[in-house]
């Protein structure tokens, strides 16, 4: 069997991040992740962490770069949330437990701007590269289009009553 429809060995990961408060969360394939170019626009003209955040652009990888990465992998780890602080919880710790399994290019992306410094030092290094990680969107990773192609629910949120849906993306393999 092929090493990208293998998904016995990565399923510890997916309960730990069900254990840790992810809604749910499933192993991917790479292949299905989309980096657009127009994703970037939309964190440019619509996000007040444009421009602010080391984890958002023009900090980040284009999409275009991001596209080269996601094609090294098979595998991907796609978690979902309610929150986008607990996938942001979640990401760097699954990433960093990935990586001690032997998965060694285990990479990690979150969800919006990153609030772990109330300002951040975008002149110089991140106070906090074991915790920060770029946003999917920030990349340009087509959330929508990758949460519906595997399965997950998502829609647009049209008022502040409405619960959303987050989500983080672990590379693997």
């Amino acid at each position: 069997m092929a090493r990208a429809m293998r998904r016995h060995d990565l399923m510890p990961f997916v309960k730990l991040a069900v254990e840790w408060g992810a809604k749910s969360a499933k192993v991917i394939k790479a292949s299905s992740v989309r980096c657009e170019p127009w994703v970037r626009f939309k964190c440019q003209f619509g996000c007040s962490g444009y421009n602010k955040r080391l984890t958002c652009p023009p900090f980040t990888p284009t999409p275009e770069q991001t596209a080269k990465a996601v094609a090294c992998y098979e595998r991907a780890i796609l978690i979902h949330a309610n929150d986008y602080d607990i996938v942001n919880e979640i990401v760097p710790n699954l990433e960093r437990q990935i990586f001690l399994a032997g998965y060694y290019k285990a990479l990690g992306f979150g969800s919006g701007p990153c609030y772990l410094c109330q300002r951040c030092n975008i002149r110089g290094r991140c106070k906090h590269p074991y915790d920060a990680r770029p946003a999917m969107e920030a990349c340009g990773i087509d959330v929508f289009h990758t949460a519906r192609v595997n399965g997950f629910p998502i829609r647009v949120v049209t008022s502040p009553e409405q619960q959303g849906d987050y989500f983080g993306l672990i590379l693997v393999d």
